[in-house]
């Protein structure tokens, strides 16, 4: 009776260590059927949430939603002790691929993080950040979709709806490698036309009000590039252009909403959703080094139409000019 006692103990013993077991591999498999993708964002400001927004709509669309996806989104606040600290949390969270929105912010996850595949958005210049070797055959475990506009395309279409205006402001934050690529091509492409740039930089959003108002008083038109500091002031920006009576020209459409008179340039949602479709690539199995770094998919014209008719153009005009 012992023996058969014991027998059965050990019977018992062995279905609950399968059974353990089997919970362990069905907990196993649940994990593995939901993606897990960080994101870390530089700063609040409307064209990187609207970046953000189109990369997770491009991903629900494909299916990742609800259970099948968790995102692990953090934002920095433009802290750079943020970036790191928060880039090394997404490492240590080994996720299935991580986002990151903003060149600092891509910067900082990769530093933390070469072995998680590394999808970036709202990137000027990804080879001048270190973030690539090649945009053809990326070789750092990283890809993605730049913003960079046609800049001197832009100043083109400035000049056409401001035939007039012969001092060109430029305001960005000297400090974001984005601004400075962009701000060579501008004065590059101001120069070729005969007109004179004005420069002014803003080191943080708290200084974008003194140096808007002092470029608005010694230039015709103002030309603002895809810059995170700029973009995070565009309501004051807009206040000192109605104020002053100069028109603003943005390289992003988001920006025009809040400050800008029009543009032909880039809808940051676009954007996040063409990176979208990259993760998905990625989460099906594509390597990253088989997905060469995307330019922006499509341009288009928005207006402002209270700055329109304030600066006396219509939309005939900028349809000419575009």
């Amino acid at each position: 009776m012992k023996i058969k006692r014991m027998a059965a103990i050990a019977a018992a013993a062995l279905t609950i260590m399968v059974l353990a077991g089997c919970g362990k591999s069905i907990s196993a498999a649940a994990d593995k059927s939901q993606v897990k993708i960080g994101i870390l964002q530089l700063i609040d400001q409307q064209a990187l949430t609207a970046a953000r927004k189109g990369f997770t709509e491009e991903l629900a669309k494909a299916g990742y939603k609800g259970k099948k996806i968790k995102l692990d989104y953090v934002n920095a606040q433009g802290d750079q002790s943020n970036l790191q600290t928060m880039s090394q949390r997404l490492q240590r969270d080994k996720n299935d691929l991580n986002l990151a929105i903003a060149t600092p912010a891509a910067q900082a996850l990769q530093k933390a993080d070469s072995k998680t595949p590394l999808l970036f958005t709202a990137i000027t210049d990804p080879k001048a950040a270190g973030l690539v070797t090649t945009a053809t055959k990326p070789d750092k475990n990283a890809t993605g979709v730049t913003d960079m506009v046609d800049v001197a395309g832009q100043i083109n279409f400035l000049h056409k709806a401001f035939p007039k205006a012969k001092k060109i402001g430029l305001l960005f934050n000297a400090a974001e490698e984005n601004s400075q690529v962009q701000i060579k091509l501008a004065k590059a492409a101001i120069k070729k036309l005969g007109l004179t740039a004005v420069e002014k930089t803003a080191a943080t959003t708290n200084d974008v009000e003194q140096s808007a108002t002092a470029l608005m008083k010694q230039s015709d038109v103002v030309y603002i590039p895809t810059d995170n500091t700029m973009a995070a002031s565009m309501p004051t920006i807009g206040k000192i252009s109605t104020k002053e009576n100069i028109p603003v020209v943005t390289a992003d459409a988001t920006m025009v909403k809040l400050a800008g008179v029009a543009t032909v340039g880039i809808n940051y949602e676009d954007l996040g959703r063409q990176t979208g479709k990259l993760a998905v690539q990625i989460l099906k199995g594509k390597k990253v080094s088989d997905l060469p770094v995307e330019k922006p998919a499509k341009t288009r014209l928005v207006t402002d139409p209270t700055r329109m008719k304030q600066f006396g153009l219509t939309e005939a005009a900028l349809r000419q000019a575009e």
